[in-house]
């Protein structure tokens, strides 16, 4: 008579803020399902609710508060974790019947939380997972996590406060972690950490045993390496690094861009560009030499995207100030841009900073820096078309356009002109998921995500681009 297997309890999991806190979701789920657990798409089928939370701005702390609250009415067994776990009071003032609440990063007490409010089936044939583990991004890309904390005090940010100081991982550790992310599928592993050229500082760049030769910690060598790794297909997956800052080192990396192993794009987080208000701010003030650089780097590589973020709105920033950002922003012509108004966070040193500019003018300013970026993005875009570049599908479409009748135009078009039929959508190389655009492919029958295919563009707007494969 065959076994019966008795129903496991089922997690559901509500994860908020960066992918650091989305990495931090796939290792508890990782850690659960080796302890027995399901997961639950919904909260209806969920034994227990698990919420992740993101403490970095006060808005995005009520959004938080907000899940909690949705969890609790939906099913009332919620766990809390994450960077707002560092708020327990205040989470608990307005939610006293969570059942616990940790930090960033305590995995553990996650997991022990969980045991606690619904406890696993005790049978060997509900404690297997995945070699790679579970996943919540889609199985082609990954985040690839670094390191932990940070080392700056920048005064908007209690990021350090909450997550402490840098903390690298073992390089060879890591290389281990990205092999099996890329024989499990994965076809782009996504670099992050909250200073990735900063890895290795921490540990003096110590180097580790790997297949035969020796990695060092070092943002460089660790580049290089993941660079080399092969799909089971024997394609090169790509390698996308987030959140570096500009130090000197990073020049070594132009490279290694222009020789394939490593995506031509940085995502590097300016935040300003007047001297003055950099050094409110506590970041390094050498805009003009970053400019300079900036040019080495195109000279180097060529196809080479630049992607940043930049706050609007500082204490004491002045229209000066702001002419002057404008100004460099026209100069620098990053190929992506996102803006953000200052808004106060609790603990951060710059809220006691003099001359906090109006909402009104906040909103004046974060308008007129979009108008300027979206203008430079259109450009840079348009002189895409006609081209052909590598492109990577991350959704095909399931609906078909009519057999007959009027010509339906893209789906997701943003201009009635583009008459075609969308049949996948992907990325380039200068496009990060979630934050940068997409490329929209019309006639792509067969295809499937996780596809590498050569795309002719045919059409661009202010940030996606549109093609036919090639």
């Amino acid at each position: 008579m065959a076994t019966k297997l008795p129903s496991p309890p089922r997690v559901g999991m509500v994860s908020l803020g960066c992918p650091k806190a989305l990495v931090d979701s796939e290792r508890i789920l990782t850690k659960l399902r080796a302890n027995g657990y399901d997961m639950s798409p919904d909260y209806a089928g969920a034994d227990v609710v698990l919420v992740n939370t993101c403490g970095f701005l006060d808005s995005a702390k009520e959004e938080s508060l907000e899940a909690i609250g949705e969890a609790i009415a939906e099913n009332g067994k919620v766990v809390v974790t994450g960077c707002m776990g560092k708020e327990a009071d205040v989470i608990r003032a307005r939610f006293p019947d969570v059942l616990a609440i940790t930090g960033p990063q305590q995995y553990e007490e996650v997991v022990s939380a969980v045991l606690e409010a619904a406890p696993p089936v005790a049978n060997p044939y509900l404690d297997l997972v995945p070699e790679q583990g579970l996943k919540l991004t889609p199985r082609h890309y990954s985040y690839l996590k670094i390191s932990e904390g940070c080392n700056h005090r920048c005064s908007f940010c209690i990021i350090p406060s909450i997550r402490g100081d840098l903390a690298s991982r073992r390089p060879d550790a890591i290389l281990r972690e990205a092999e099996k992310l890329v024989a499990a599928g994965t076809k782009e592993l996504l670099v992050i950490s909250q200073d990735t050229s900063a890895y290795g500082v921490d540990i003096r760049h110590q180097p580790r045993e790997w297949k035969g030769h020796e990695v060092r910690a070092h943002m460089t060598d660790l580049a290089r390496e993941l660079g080399s790794l092969k799909t089971p297909e024997g394609d090169t997956p790509w390698v996308r690094l987030h959140y570096v800052y500009p130090y000197p080192h990073v020049d070594q990396v132009i490279p290694l861009m222009a020789e394939g192993l490593v995506l031509p794009y940085l995502d590097i987080p300016f935040q300003h560009a007047s001297p003055k208000v950099l050094k409110s701010m506590k970041r390094p003030a050498n805009e003009a030499k970053v400019l300079e650089r900036l040019k080495n780097w195109r000279a180097i590589c060529p196809d080479i995207a630049v992607r940043s973020s930049f706050v609007v709105g500082f204490p004491g920033e002045t229209e000066e100030d702001f002419e002057y950002l404008l100004r460099w922003l026209e100069e620098a012509q990053l190929d992506r841009v996102g803006a953000f108004r200052f808004e106060p966070v609790e603990g951060a040193a710059a809220n006691a900073l003099p001359d906090h500019v109006p909402e009104s003018l906040k909103e004046e300013r974060y308008q007129r820096v979009m108008d300027l970026t979206a203008r430079i993005s259109a450009e840079k875009l348009a002189a895409k078309v006609g081209k052909t570049i590598d492109v990577l599908i991350d959704r095909v479409d399931d609906v078909a356009p009519p057999a007959e009748g009027p010509d339906r135009g893209h789906f997701d078009a943003p201009h009635p002109e583009h008459h075609h039929d969308v049949g996948a959508t992907g990325r380039s190389k200068a496009d990060a998921p979630e934050i940068d655009g997409e490329v929209h492919l019309r006639d792509a029958h067969g295809l499937k995500p996780g596809d590498f295919v050569k795309v002719t563009i045919e059409d661009s707007d202010e940030h996606d681009l549109f093609g036919v494969p090639a």
